[in-house]
């Protein structure tokens, strides 16, 4: 599946995080931000646009309603950080952190989450819509009652993820690993599996298989 990369200018210049309190409003835009920390804040409907940020840490900070377009995180830290209500579109997520993180009820459409832990995030009731996870780790995920479409899981931990109440239909998981989901059978209805996978989600069904 294609997905629609970030659209970030070349030229972008120096910022440091904390200069969003001197915008006029809670803005960052054409960017890049190295080696920020802005941890335990809360900021209400920041928008980021068309920037690069990288090295920067921003565990237990409230980004409730963040607007986030043409957007590159490289090795950051969102650990427990409140991202629910955002609107997050053309943006990626490159060896970050994102352990405990909210993302319920939002809208993520062309993003990619890539060789990043997102353990125990939710994304409870969110819609996401052209979404790579490529070799993350989602152990314990909580993805209960979203609204999948285009989304793939690629060479993933997906042990323990929660699925319920939400349709697996087209959704393909056949590379991806895990010992247990927790899931909805009748939601698995055209989910893609490997034949591995097939075997484990009878067992779940309490079907006896026999050689």
């Amino acid at each position: 599946m294609k997905i629609t990369a970030p659209k970030i200018s070349l030229e972008l210049s120096d910022k440091k995080f904390s200069d969003i309190f001197y915008e006029e409003d809670p803005i960052l835009e054409m960017c890049t931000i190295t080696n920020s920390e802005f941890t335990n804040e809360s900021l209400y409907r920041v928008r980021l646009e068309k920037a690069i940020i990288k090295n920067c840490k921003f565990n237990h900070t409230d980004f409730s309603n963040i607007s986030i377009t043409d957007v590159r995180f490289e090795n950051c830290d969102f650990s427990n950080a409140n991202l629910s209500g955002s609107s997050i579109h053309r943006a990626e997520f490159i060896n970050c952190k994102l352990l405990g993180t909210t993302f319920s009820e939002s809208s993520i459409g062309n993003v990619k989450f890539e060789n990043s832990i997102l353990n125990m995030a939710t994304f409870g009731h969110s819609k996401l819509e052209k979404v790579v996870f490529l070799e993350a780790v989602l152990r314990s995920t909580d993805l209960y009652e979203c609204k999948l479409k285009n989304v793939e899981f690629e060479l993933c931990d997906l042990n323990g993820a929660n699925f319920e109440q939400t349709l697996l239909k087209g959704i393909d998981i056949s590379s991806s690993k895990f010992e247990s989901l927790i899931i909805s059978i009748d939601n698995l209805n055209g989910c893609i599996v490997s034949t591995e996978q097939a075997v484990q989600f009878a067992t779940l069904m309490g079907l006896v298989i026999k050689n």
